[in-house]
């Protein structure tokens, strides 16, 4: 029988990892995900694995480089302006072709913004967040049980792409306790990858993990890569239901809006509402798929989102491809109410919600 502990997101966040091969971390606190720094300051060392509290986070981003280079297992973390940070050093990761795990546990606010609650991170995430062409591979778990699932595959996720994994939680999701599950321990040999860097016998080249981009012929290494964004694409779309068939409003939601926006869906099928939910829980591919799921009933899609522009809203109208009005239900800092997303839905449905312009 599976083990199970009462445990906070955060901490479940951490344990994942060290229980899915995770031997060495770097990073710096700051609320809301100091937990699992906090956590792998206290596990890694009962598993033989190492951390280090980076003197900042850049300095950290770029130490996870060096110990996935070798063939380790690396994770760091942040939020809000830390994960900003990080952004140069993932970037490289990306042009490396490093399949380093990030963990951002998003928080609300601009700048140095507030410690609380949020969902401000989805542009950054999906779109790139440093220089260039790319995208990460980004989960979105939506409990404490995901954030530990999620964080156990990330790097056998990673590994089969040769590409970088964001796990993009959230304030509430990571400080809430919750039952969970814990996995068991995976076995990993950090010198069974050719691409890893190790020690070479005397008079054979020694191996080099640097920029791609800077020693491959340009043209070659840009066709790859880009075939490669298709094929994950193609093959990692994921994304969650909920009485979508007959649905005359679904809501899009991830993370502990989508929480709400379920509980929404029950209370309103209840009394009568045709309401839905389409949960993505990859964020990056986003899952273009679902949308074929949707009925001809299907008055409207609507985001909601812990943020004040409705972040989620352009990438749901590009993937619909615009085929319903598309609206933003944002809650800044607050986490959105039951009753009040049914209210929104009931207004939709009678015409008197109007489509917003796209900020």
């Amino acid at each position: 029988m599976a083990e199970t502990l009462l445990i906070k997101g955060n901490e479940a966040l951490a344990e994942g990892a060290i229980r899915g091969g995770c031997r060495f971390y770097a990073g710096y606190p700051i609320t809301p995900q100091s937990e699992i720094l906090e956590w792998m300051g206290k596990r890694q060392k009962e598993v033989g694995g190492v951390f280090v509290q980076g003197e900042s986070e850049i300095a950290s981003v770029n130490m996870v480089f060096a110990a996935r280079a070798l063939g380790v297992r690396a994770l760091t973390s942040s939020s809000g302006p830390g994960f900003s940070l990080k952004q140069e050093g993932i970037a490289y990761w990306v042009s490396a072709e490093i399949p380093g795990v990030v963990a951002c546990v998003q928080r609300y606010g601009i700048g140095d913004g507030f410690i609380g609650a949020g969902q401000d991170n989805y542009w950054q995430a999906v779109k790139g967040g440093g220089n260039g062409d790319y995208h990460l591979i980004t989960l979105a778990p939506n409990s404490v049980q995901e954030n530990m699932d999620m964080a156990y595959e990330s790097f056998e996720l990673a590994e089969k792409w040769m590409h970088p994994v964001l796990i993009l939680s959230d304030a509430t999701i990571g400080q809430m306790v919750e039952p969970c599950e814990v996995r068991p321990y995976k076995e990993y040999d950090k010198d069974k990858y050719d691409w890893a860097v190790k020690g070479t016998p005397i008079g054979e080249k020694n191996k080099v993990v640097t920029d791609k981009t800077y020693n491959e012929d340009i043209d070659e290494w840009n066709a790859g890569y880009l075939a490669k964004c298709r094929r994950i694409i193609e093959e990692e779309q994921r994304w969650e239901s909920v009485c979508v068939d007959d649905a005359e409003v679904v809501f899009m939601a991830y993370g502990i809006s989508s929480r709400v926006a379920e509980g929404a869906v029950s209370k309103a099928r209840a009394k009568g509402i045709k309401l839905g939910l389409i949960r993505p829980i990859t964020l990056w591919p986003f899952p273009r798929k679902a949308f074929a799921e949707l009925s001809e009933n299907c008055k409207a899609l609507v985001t909601v989102e812990m943020n004040m522009m409705g972040q989620l809203r352009e990438d749901v109208m590009l993937y619909s491809k615009c085929k319903y009005p598309v609206h933003a239900f944002t809650t800044a800092y607050k986490v959105p109410a039951v009753d009040d997303l049914i209210g929104y839905a009931e207004g939709i449905i009678a015409g008197t919600v109007k489509e917003e312009e796209v900020f």
